[in-house]
């Protein structure tokens, strides 16, 4: 019976799947960033330096140095804000994914990826623009915001930032599934590796129980703990890829120029690799390659503001060029190294594809460092894919207040703790749950997710466009009124914190 239900399941999400990443879809995801990078005139080119000068390079210099609490406002400071959106980006669809995409679509399926990132850079930073214009704040100092408020409140589509919010809870749960069953596969196959278990299923639940327990106590904290936990996880576990990556392709260096061959001769080839790899069509080697990097780097979801929208910053544009870091990180750093540490270590023409896709992973490690890899993959995916998890339980908590707006806050907190208890219970399930399925699911409702957020920043655009040109006037030395909330209230109050700064810098 079981069996029966999963199959009806894996049908329905197969027929929806194809419809929600159909063309359609593709055409609007890659259609936005376009438009957005016209209508900004190339900002991911045009001030990336400035991006770097304003995010990363300053949070650098400042590492060690106390900062003094905002006690009005209940947010994090930009770079745990960023760290939390980060953390929910580079998860197991940096490593397993960009291999599963290249499994399925070839290595012109990194191509495309690439594409993706280039103009989704704009479409990340403009969800964090108007991301923070539109966020609220409660009477507790609590800062909100995410898509389901500038499509309710910029949009004023108060249904369509429902339907958002619905996407998103179920994307957050997705999500989580994804990860844990990454983790508890890594793991389990690290202890058959080791021990030569052939059964592994109690070591996948052991594991999940154990995600889902640390996972509890983090998220209990809120985004504050959450943020503290991520800005200390992300920065350790980036490098320590970082370094082994660069490592295992320094020592293949001499199949680097046929890496890059491939991934751009395979781009608009009907054909794929080799043998080993099924021969798939130019339109799915698009799709794989743009499926894989949207659920990457999460540009265009809709996700990621709603961590960045509980920044400490008042300047929308400030928090926006994280934006456009966040995706270059993610993409071009974190997911290029992947692919091109996979394309350098395996003769695809010789490479079966009967394995799972994190065994794949896994080997990809150990056939360059042997019994170490195999630890230190065990080590970085883990972690890669507990900051998702904890990063997506607050998407999903903060979709789930805004979805039960409508009910009082007293009874509302009691619905919000109980998707946290659900999350966290489901955390363990999903350890058991057949992976291909689980990511196919999420796959969907990613996509489910991403349709609202793109009509509306389509539909915003002119006014992303407004608020830049007023940051950038703001920066010449132009006299004009900040635009940094869509609420007189806030804006005015705003205003005063920046002059309150600006004095107490002179």
């Amino acid at each position: 019976m079981w069996k029966n239900i999963i199959s009806v399941i894996e049908e329905i999400n197969n027929t929806v799947n194809g419809i929600v990443w159909g063309w359609p879809v593709i055409i609007l995801i890659l259609g936005t960033g376009i438009l957005l990078t016209f209508r900004t005139r190339f900002l991911q080119i045009t001030h990336f330096k400035e991006s770097l000068n304003t995010t990363i390079i300053p949070t650098l210099k400042g590492l060690g140095k106390k900062k003094t609490a905002d006690g009005r406002l209940q947010s994090v400071s930009q770079f745990e804000a960023f760290s939390t959106a980060i953390s929910g980006t580079v998860g197991t669809g940096n490593i397993i994914g960009v291999v599963s995409a290249i499994l399925t679509g070839g290595p012109g399926a990194v191509f495309w990826m690439w594409i993706s990132a280039f103009f989704g850079m704009v479409t990340n930073y403009s969800e964090n623009v108007l991301g923070l214009y539109y966020r609220k704040k409660d009477k507790h100092g609590n800062l909100s915001g995410g898509a389901f408020y500038y499509i309710a409140y910029g949009l004023k589509w108060k249904w369509l930032g429902f339907v958002s919010a619905l996407f998103c809870m179920f994307a957050a749960i997705g999500m989580s599934g994804v990860q844990t069953n990454k983790i508890s596969g890594t793991l389990a196959e690290a202890y058959a590796r080791a021990t030569s278990a052939e059964n592994t299923a109690g070591v996948r639940f052991i594991v999940g129980v154990i995600v889902a327990a640390v996972t509890a106590v983090v998220i209990i904290g809120g985004i504050k703990r959450i943020g503290k936990v991520a800005s200390m996880l992300v920065p350790f576990m980036s490098l320590l890829f970082i370094i082994m990556a660069l490592i295992a392709i320094v020592i293949n260096a001499k199949h680097i120029p046929q890496a890059f061959s491939l991934i751009f001769s395979k781009a608009f080839n009907f054909k794929a690799a080799g043998g080993g790899i099924l021969g798939y069509s130019f339109s799915q080697v698009i799709k794989k390659g743009m499926a894989r990097g949207v659920f990457s780097n999460e540009a265009g979801l809709g996700s990621s503001v709603i961590a960045h929208s509980a920044s400490e910053t008042r300047e929308p544009v400030k928090q926006g060029l994280w934006g456009v870091f966040e995706v270059f990180f993610d993409s071009f750093i974190i997911c290029t190294l992947t692919a091109i540490m996979f394309l350098t270590t395996f003769d695809l023409t010789k490479l079966s594809t009967d394995k799972e896709d994190s065994v794949m992973s896994m080997t990809m490690f150990s056939t360059t460092f042997g019994g170490f890899g195999t630890a230190v993959f065990s080590t970085i995916l883990p972690l890669f894919a507990f900051t998702t998890v904890i990063a997506w339980s607050y998407y999903g908590e903060k979709a789930v207040d805004f979805f039960f707006s409508w009910v009082k806050e007293e009874k509302r907190k009691y619905i919000v703790t109980g998707f946290k208890v659900l999350y966290v219970i489901l955390i363990a399930v999903s350890s058991l749950i057949h992976s291909d399925l689980i990511w196919a699911i999420d796959d969907t409702f990613n996509g489910l997710m991403a349709v609202p957020n793109l009509i509306c920043l389509i539909a915003l655009n002119g006014l992303v466009v407004k608020i830049t040109k007023n940051y950038f006037d703001r920066k010449k030395g132009r006299d004009v009124e900040p635009m940094l909330s869509a609420y007189p209230e806030m804006n005015a109050e705003f205003i005063e914190d920046i002059m309150s700064e600006n004095e107490e810098m002179k």
